[in-house]
């Protein structure tokens, strides 16, 4: 198994509401650490969604190891995975402490509401906080002494239909700083979210919005010069019906009879409500199924690598979690 993104340090996870880019985002996460990788998860949006993914304590704003990540299918050591929770105060107060030795005075004016100021009203110095603590991570260097070196870092990154704004912080910087110390440090973040050590990774589900709302952002990335990684499409139902059951389903020409006689084989008892039941349930997923093969075709015609998480039938707990993680791995995407 390899890797088909063997130069890139930053994964970026977006997609539509709803699609679980959070818990992608984590399973990439265990995914990428099982190639020995020390890794590091951050979230942006004040969900704590990480923490629930992980079935810890709500997250600091610190560094915190949440797990090991899945062992390799060679018995290799996987390395750890640790998640940060970044809000725009705490990133405001330790880039002042880190780049202008404003320790007790930064603190200060948080107490006037400075920092809440700055991070409200001027929305582009908000992402540039939130992006340039994903960078710091990415790229560490001697003003953050003692602070562990990640292989890989995972962003669960806002929804896509704000990803582009969202990391193409040097325009979004540009009607506010125009020169400057932040406007330089976006400058200098663009140079790798424009590069090859980057990748934006889309998740969706096979439904209508969610995928034209994909090919949108792709489109967006695309024209800003951002890298497009692959398209996860999550919540996959099984295929466990032959496609000539399933075009019976659909018509409604399902046997009945043959249906009856399989479940009393095994001991059931039947009704007529039961029997019919089952029918209507069975044309309602041939519909939907039907409705799926659409969208998926149209995801196969974005023109990215795509990959695909079935829908878990008992939810998505630590154990989904890993394997989750195992079939990203085996796909590809870590």
């Amino acid at each position: 198994m390899s890797s088909d993104w063997p130069r890139v340090r930053l994964h970026v996870v977006t997609g539509k509401g709803g699609t679980g880019k959070t818990t992608v985002a984590a399973s990439l996460a265990l995914a990428l650490a099982s190639h020995g990788k020390n890794v590091l998860v951050c979230e942006v949006e004040g969900r704590q969604g990480l923490a629930r993914m992980f079935d810890v304590d709500p997250l600091p704003y610190a560094e915190t190891r949440v797990a090991t990540g899945l062992r390799g299918p060679d018995g290799q050591r996987p390395g750890a995975v640790h998640a940060l929770h970044i809000d725009p105060e705490s990133a405001l107060l330790e880039y002042l402490a880190m780049y202008y030795r404003l320790g007790r005075a930064g603190k200060a004016l948080d107490r006037f509401g400075v920092i809440e100021f700055a991070t409200t009203i001027a929305p582009g110095v908000r992402d540039v906080l939130l992006t340039g603590k994903v960078f710091e991570a990415v790229q560490r260097n001697s003003r953050n002494k003692g602070a562990v070196e990640y292989d890989a870092v995972v962003l669960d990154a806002p929804p896509t239909g704000r990803i582009t704004q969202f990391l193409n912080v040097s325009d979004e910087l540009a009607g506010l700083a125009k020169v400057g110390p932040i406007k330089s440090q976006a400058d200098t973040m663009m140079t790798l979210f424009r590069s090859p050590r980057t990748a934006v990774h889309l998740v969706t589900v096979l439904e209508e919005m969610p995928v034209q709302e994909t090919a949108d952002g792709i489109e967006e990335l695309r024209a800003a010069g951002l890298p497009v990684g692959g398209v996860v499409v999550n919540l996959v139902r099984p295929r466990d019906l032959p496609d000539e059951a399933l075009a019976q389903a659909a018509a409604g020409r399902l046997d009945k009879e043959a249906v009856r006689a399989d479940l009393e084989a095994v001991g059931v008892a039947t009704t007529k409500t039961l029997v019919d039941g089952l029918a209507a349930e069975a044309r309602d997923h041939a519909e939907r199924r039907a409705l799926e093969e659409s969208q998926r075709e149209l995801v196969d015609g974005l023109g990215v690598p795509t990959y695909e998480l079935e829908r878990l039938a008992a939810g998505v707990d630590l154990g989904g979690l890993y394997d989750l993680a195992a079939t990203l791995r085996d796909q590809g995407l870590a």
